[in-house]
């Protein structure tokens, strides 16, 4: 009784055991994401963002979100800070627009309390169910490619090329040959279906970079690293800036579309989503990453999301939120293995965001490539993400896409009053700059 009034477990249906190891496996097949971050949020480093801290802060977020998650939403899902949007964070926000990573933090807690208002309102659920299932496939492929883009350049598999733009990199570095080594090493433990092949690959590589000096192990375990240099370092005298508004207003645009993107993966891969494209209890789910999403902030982590990998844990059995609080317990066990996953190199890490970004590319089996009204926007939406290197951006101009290509066809049936007004927002949006020249 007391299972299921807190996470909706019930004797009939469901089994503890199944459950813990269904967590277990979620846990396994996302827990890269300690060994990933900290290295995308290295380059901040000499600015003041401990890479140290940044792993105690991603386990933290991790860990408030999944439970919320839990006993909140009593799904069996997991969550840590999104792929994608902690690259915006760094490589879009810091490094390309020049802002502080305080800056950063707190425009990602202020859209975190307007995604709280947006939930409690059920804004959120209305957008989600208004876009068309297609759309929502082409979302998650889009991510897919973006995440490859990402993991291709941090291994420098492909490199910056002034004449060509991009070219092939180095394949006689110690980085590339390590890079490649672990994408065969995770390819054949999935093969076989070893559980938690994503994070033992990432294991062995590691241990061969000792010898390609590209791994420095200092220790297995030790205390967890002091998160207080990242702990509401906020910019408050800030907040009302021209700077902020437009920061806060493009993380409120990724944030949206790229937990869209990773909870319609989700649900899709749990077989969650009824024929008509809406997503039953999706609001509490959102709820929950908005949750994690703001608190996460305040110990200074990206923006918190829910995991595509869950579905792992969902094939395994786990149906209830007791999956994700045994999720949620192994990410508080591995607070004290942070010198394990910070030895990590970007190398070993690399083939992981690659793999990762093929199981999210599998929903383009879903998508209708016959029927061009929807083919075309979807098409759109996801080659401009890696293109652009930016997810809102190939959702944005996706939609709009879709409004007017459907309408050029008089496809009414396919379009609905929510989506048409996304469109004419972001149209109005990429026509903003010619206001202000």
């Amino acid at each position: 009784m007391v299972l299921q009034k807190l996470f909706g477990f019930d004797p009939s249906k469901h089994s503890v055991k199944t459950e813990l190891m269904a967590g277990l496996t979620s846990f396994l097949t996302m827990a890269y994401i300690l060994a990933v971050n900290p290295s995308i949020f290295s380059p901040l480093a000499d600015q003041g963002m401990d890479t140290s801290a940044v792993f105690t802060a991603t386990v933290i977020a991790s860990v408030i979100g999944t439970l919320v998650m839990a006993f909140y939403a009593k799904l069996p899902f997991g969550l840590a800070p999104g792929m994608g949007l902690n690259a915006f964070f760094v490589y879009t926000v810091c490094l390309k627009m020049g802002y502080s990573w305080q800056f950063a933090l707190t425009a990602i807690l202020i859209e975190g309390i307007l995604f709280i208002i947006l939930s409690v309102t059920k804004v959120r659920e209305m957008i989600v169910n208004a876009i068309p299932i297609q759309m929502k496939m082409a979302i998650s492929v889009g991510i897919g490619l973006f995440i490859v883009f990402l993991g291709l350049m941090n291994a420098q598999i492909i490199v910056s090329d002034p004449a060509t733009l991009l070219a092939m990199g180095d394949f006689t570095s110690g980085q590339v040959v390590l890079a490649f080594i672990g994408l065969f090493i995770i390819a054949a433990l999935l093969i076989y279906k070893v559980k938690g092949a994503l994070l033992i690959g990432i294991l062995i590589t590691a241990l061969i970079g000792i010898p390609f000096g590209l791994t420095e192990l200092n220790g297995v375990i030790s205390m967890p690293p002091d998160v207080s240099p990242l702990c509401f370092q906020f910019e408050w005298d800030k907040i009302f800036s021209w700077d902020m508004l437009l920061v806060v207003i493009t993380f409120l645009f990724i944030d949206l579309f790229d937990t869209l993107g990773s909870v319609i993966g989700v649900m899709s891969s749990a077989g969650l989503i009824q024929k008509d494209g809406t997503i039953p209890g999706i609001n509490k789910a959102l709820m929950a990453d908005a949750v994690a999403t703001t608190a996460g902030a305040c110990v200074g982590a990206s923006t918190t999301t829910t995991y595509v990998e869950s579905a792992t844990g969902v094939g395994e059995g786990g149906r209830t939120g007791l999956t994700a609080f045994s999720i949620a317990m192994c990410f508080v066990f591995s607070l004290f293995f942070a010198p394990l996953f910070l030895a990590i190199p970007s190398a070993a890490t690399a083939p992981v965001l690659i793999i990762v970004g093929l199981m999210m590319f599998t929903n383009v089996t879903q998508m209708d490539l016959k029927d061009y009204t929807q083919s075309i926007p979807c098409f759109i939406t996801l080659f401009m993400m890696p293109m652009t290197a930016s997810i809102s951006e190939g959702i944005l101009l996706g939609i709009i896409a879709y409004v007017v290509i459907n309408s050029m066809a008089r496809k009414w049936e396919n379009l609905n009053a929510t989506i048409v007004i996304l469109a004419i927002i972001f149209i109005i949006r990429f026509l903003m700059p010619l206001f202000f020249q």
